[in-house]
């Protein structure tokens, strides 16, 4: 069982939170430089946006479907970033998690690494009696997610790996104003499709108490 160094920064400007990503992936790639072997260095942020829009390095801008003009008026703003997937929104009331580890001190690779993450999710949403589960040819997590029509999306993933050295992370639909996902095309899907925990539950769910669901789950299954 892992125990990750969890670093929670409450709510952090996305360049910021970017930078500081980078920071700590170069610390750990150093690590495992300096002495030829994998490292048991690793971090894992938990933290909160404002409202902005990620692109990923495979995305479709047309995914995008507000100009800058309207960004500024909805108080967003817009990123193209080296991740995996497609577009992405990141805002109040999402939990957000980044882990910045080194995938050989686990001996696992990419694919069992977001499997974890999204067992880890499904473990968390079961805990306020929600039923997540993985979507055929999608990435992230689902509610009836095998269903044409009431597919919804919750919690979205996308990594990056460089050197067996993860960035970027999952993004977890907690009390997410979920009106901001009408401006794109989330990760190629229909808008319509995604939904959060108080949606679903019908109550505003506790920040604080769901961090340390995530780092329990996570520490579980790593």
């Amino acid at each position: 069982m892992a125990s990750f160094h969890y670093l929670d920064k409450g709510t952090i400007d996305y360049q910021e939170c970017w930078d500081m990503q980078e920071q700590f992936l170069s610390e750990v790639v150093a690590s495992k430089k300096e002495t030829g072997k994998p490292t048991s260095k690793n971090y894992f942020l938990l933290v909160e946006h404002p409202h902005v829009y990620t692109l990923g390095k495979s995305g479709d801008e047309h995914n995008m479907l507000i100009h800058e003009d309207f960004l500024k008026k909805i108080n967003a703003t817009f990123y193209k970033i080296n991740r995996g997937g497609d577009i992405t929104y990141h805002g109040p009331g999402q939990l957000v998690g980044y882990p910045i580890i080194d995938l050989d001190y686990f001996q696992i690779g990419v694919r069992q690494y977001i499997q974890k993450m999204e067992d880890a999710i499904i473990d968390t949403l079961a805990d306020y009696g929600l039923e997540g589960a993985r979507r055929e040819g999608a990435t992230g997590v689902w509610l009836d997610a095998t269903h044409r029509v009431r597919a919804r999306k919750i919690c979205a993933i996308g990594v990056r790996v460089s050197r067996s050295v993860t960035m970027h992370g999952f993004a977890l639909n907690v009390n997410t104003d979920l009106r901001y996902f009408n401006y794109i095309n989330p990760c190629g899907f229909d808008p319509g499709s995604v939904t959060s925990m108080q949606q679903e539950t019908g109550k505003s769910i506790d920040m604080d108490e769901i961090k340390i669901l995530i780092q329990e789950k996570f520490n579980r299954h790593y």
